[in-house]
């Protein structure tokens, strides 16, 4: 008896036929069909991620957006944005049959009658500010190391907008629950836009909707921070992502890492993995802050009254800075035409922070503008590596915590017993002075740390073995550096002046842009000043060969001498 069976092979003349394909398969062959959508997942999908604790604080304000969105999400199902009055009768019985908005009305029911309504609530809260200051301080990393410059200048002008739009978004959640405190913060906000000339009072009754504080604000307010400000941050971090993903991502020097490679874990399985368990870290971390930390408790503050002002008020931390160059600044009104113009509102919350934010924003511009570096780094570089820049940061940052600290004069005042003027008068003047003296200690400090890294690649690290040779002079042994860290110092390259036209003509006639040239030569210079140039190849192998041969000779010498003594030094 026998049996006839085809038998399908792969060098026969007919091609291999597979078995039918599954739903899900016929649905991935159909989308790829169209899309071309597995060609493009295997490419990025394997896509490497370097590995270093500092790209965490990217990951910290990633994951803190998805808690937002997650949790705010839970509380628009509660939350009435709404300011018509209503008798509360709610658990919470201090407020028991006061009259309160139904925007206050519903955020203590959330916080009181829904179950883990105001863990949730707090959650939201805490996530916000980790959002905030997570993006200001992954800002800081990326700008100390050099991660802002070419190709990823735009990247950092999307950052810097997430950080202002960030704010903007707090401050409307922040103002939604018409509590005495977010009102007197809504009340602060009405005059800010009223201080703007000309069409500061036309641009709050188009705000409010009618004379402060009207009935629209707190729906107005409503809609732009879970539609409008949600929308554009999920459009900005999309953008941010796919330019992180396209430029590749930053890594630091080391063994076998070049500006034309990637050293990492790819996407998958690792890099997600790891991604995934850090979300959830977060998560916990929040959860753990909104169940054991109190923030915001608006039933002590009780409704907005708009002839009530809650004593000690202060605005959240990342408002404060703006709120400390308002209690600041000197009394200065001007009266032109009929029309008031106060600067002593409009200059420190309208114009000095929106000049902050453009100056941040063009940075990287500025800073290739003086250099002349038109290459791609994807190389990172360690903050002393760039003196210039690294005070330049440093001395924005001080100019920021004098104006943060000056938000807080009167609680200065009151907990150290001191003169509330006194304070003021000094923050006035250190708010200029501080950030020029924090760029020149920052400076020095840094050509200070480069001077050191460049004797310790040539002539190694102290060993704490004092040698004492034949003539009975002391030393330190010395011993050259493990590979990891001379790469990183050896791996920085020599700073470059821009190459500059002459500002003349053959016959002696001025160029047309001669003058900006010759500013941006001079800033050049200013920018590279002193700086410490990193060793080169050559130097180095001279500085071993003297190194050993030295060795070689006190060995020798030793040997000989009953009187050579090593001893370990403490």
């Amino acid at each position: 008896m026998s049996t006839t069976s085809k038998v399908a092979s792969t060098n026969g003349a007919t091609a291999v036929a597979g078995g039918k394909p599954s739903r899900i398969g016929a649905g991935a062959q159909w989308a790829d069909e169209r899309l071309g959508l597995a060609g493009l997942a295997k490419k990025n999908l394997r896509k490497v991620f370097p590995d270093h604790w500092s790209f965490m604080l990217g990951e910290i304000a990633l994951w803190s957006f998805v808690v937002l969105l997650l949790t705010g999400v839970f509380l628009t199902f509660w939350f009435n944005p709404s300011m018509v009055e209503v008798e509360y009768q709610g658990s919470y019985a201090p407020l028991r049959g006061s009259y309160i908005s139904e925007a206050f009305n519903s955020s203590l029911h959330i916080s009181f009658e829904v179950r883990g309504g105001l863990l949730v609530r707090q959650m939201h809260h805490w996530a916000a500010h980790l959002f905030i200051a997570s993006m200001m301080i992954h800002l800081l990393r990326v700008f100390f190391t050099g991660a802002h410059r070419k190709p990823r200048e735009l990247n950092w002008v999307i950052g810097s907008l997430l950080l202002l739009i960030g704010t903007l978004e707090g401050f409307t959640g922040y103002s939604l629950p018409d509590d005495l405190l977010s009102g007197t913060g809504v009340r602060a906000a009405d005059g800010f836009i009223k201080s703007i000339p000309v069409v500061g009072t036309y641009g709050s009754f188009l705000l409010f909707g009618d004379e402060f504080p009207g009935t629209a604000i707190i729906p107005r307010l409503y809609i732009i921070h879970v539609l409008l400000i949600p929308g554009i941050l999920l459009a900005l971090v999309a953008a941010h992502m796919l330019l992180l993903v396209y430029h590749k991502h930053t890594q630091w020097p080391g063994p076998g890492r070049t500006e034309g490679n990637v050293v990492g874990f790819p996407m998958l399985p690792v890099y997600a993995a790891k991604a995934g368990g850090f979300f959830f870290v977060v998560f916990g971390v929040t959860a753990l802050m909104g169940g054991l930390m109190t923030i915001n408790p608006i039933w002590m503050y009780g409704p907005y009254d708009p002839s009530k002002v809650t004593a000690g008020s202060q605005p959240d931390w990342y408002m404060g800075w703006p709120d400390g160059l308002l209690r600041i600044m000197p009394g200065w009104e001007f009266e032109i035409w009929g029309v008031t113009f106060p600067f002593n509102v409009f200059l420190p919350i309208i114009v000095v922070p929106g000049l902050m934010w453009t100056i941040l924003m063009l940075l990287p511009f500025i800073e290739n503008w003086i250099t002349g570096d038109k290459r791609e780094h994807h190389l990172l570089q360690r903050p002393r590596d760039a003196p210039t820049r690294t005070a330049l940061m440093v001395s924005l940052m001080t100019f920021y915590a004098m104006a943060w600290i000056a938000g807080g004069n009167d609680i200065i005042a009151i907990r150290f017993d001191l003169s509330i003027n006194q304070i003021t008068y000094f923050l006035r003047a250190a708010i200029f002075i501080g950030p020029l003296i924090a760029f020149m200690i920052t400076r020095r400090w840094c050509i200070s740390l480069q001077r050191h890294a460049k004797e310790q690649a040539l002539h190694g690290y102290e060993t704490g073995i004092i040698e004492r040779s034949p003539d009975g002079a002391y030393s330190e042994r010395h011993l050259p550096l493990p590979e990891a860290k001379q790469v990183v110092i050896t791996a920085r390259e020599g700073d470059r002046l821009p190459e500059l036209e002459p500002g003349t003509d053959a016959n002696g006639v001025r160029k047309p842009g001669s003058r900006t040239d010759g500013l941006r030569g001079r800033l050049s210079k200013l920018w590279f000043a002193d700086n410490v140039q990193p060793p080169t190849q050559a130097e180095i192998e001279a500085a071993h060969h003297h190194h050993d041969g030295a060795h070689e000779l006190e060995g020798g010498s030793s040997a000989d001498d009953d009187h050579v003594t090593l001893t370990k030094g403490h």
